[in-house]
């Protein structure tokens, strides 16, 4: 079978499992000290809070995957417990989910849950001038998002360059008309049952589309090596247009599964992990301690 017909099968598959509401990572216990916030009024509007080292830690958020209509942030303890130990604090959210919501409202939480923990930081030994944001698949998407589309975080009166870095872990939704008119017929209905058929609407919540300064402080952008023509040329396209802008965006391929590029966050040998750990060594020791 050739190269581009296995990427799409591959591609397929994996959005089954999504569709299926599959986690595509264990759920493992969270650290101690890990509490509940409400960001919101609604039931999804909830995020898991996990204090780090001394009185001003810097935070990383997370922001799971799930095709925008799954997933959860109990999926992320091993990630918890990773960041933990490296003194950080870690926050993993759970988002309002299509149907019920619009991916522009789940960016809109994304925003929300920076602004919570931001707000509280005294209380919750948070640094807010030290922030990182993370997402797998759907949410690297939503990070990528309101990293780069500064309108949800000043709704909350935060500039977007309050983020300091962006980690998007195998992401292919950054430029969604591009995706919608080069995917197959199956992924096309996922992308459009997500996104809807409004090109306005498709360019709205298009990272890529939202390029031009001012950005969050950099990226790193990770994609699966088995999926060029996915994850891979959507990265590409994303880290050009932000290097264009005058943000700083590494985009590296690692070997491994869509799955796996989280799933296996924190083991030793992680590719992934240890480049994100290179990437937030980097962006918090430059701004202070």
């Amino acid at each position: 079978m050739k190269p581009r017909a296995l990427g799409r099968l591959a591609g397929i598959a994996l959005l089954l499992l999504a569709a299926a509401g599959v986690g595509i990572a264990q759920r493992r216990p969270q650290p101690a000290g890990t509490v509940e916030l409400a960001y919101g009024e609604q039931p999804r509007q909830r995020l898991d809070f996990t204090p780090g080292e001394g009185p001003a830690a810097p935070l990383v958020l997370f922001v799971h995957g799930g095709a925008w209509r799954f997933g959860d942030k109990r999926m992320a303890g091993r990630m918890a417990a990773h960041f933990h130990a490296r003194g950080m604090a870690f926050a993993a959210l759970n988002y309002r989910l299509v149907p019920n919501a619009t991916v522009d409202q789940q960016a809109e939480d994304v925003a929300a849950a920076v602004a919570r923990l931001a707000g509280d930081a005294r209380r919750l030994g948070l640094d807010p001038d030290r922030i990182m944001l993370i997402g797998h698949s759907a949410g690297a998407h939503l990070a990528a998002l309101v990293g780069s589309d500064p309108r949800y975080l000043a709704a909350h009166r935060i500039p977007v360059t309050a983020i300091d870095g962006v980690v998007l872990l195998d992401g292919a939704g950054y430029d969604v008309p591009a995706q919608v008119a080069a995917a197959g017929p199956f992924l096309r209905r996922l992308y459009v049952g997500a996104f809807g058929s409004d090109p306005d609407f498709q360019r709205l919540v298009s990272p890529t589309l939202h390029a031009a300064a001012p950005n969050a402080g950099r990226f790193l952008i990770l994609h699966i090596a088995s999926r060029p023509e996915q994850s891979g040329a959507q990265s590409a396209r994303l880290g050009a247009a932000l290097r264009a802008a005058g943000t700083p965006a590494d985009v590296r391929s690692v070997d491994g599964s869509h799955a796996d590029v989280f799933r296996g966050f924190g083991t030793a040998g992680h590719r992934a992990t240890t480049l994100t750990d290179a990437f937030a060594d980097g962006i918090f020791r430059s701004i202070g301690p």
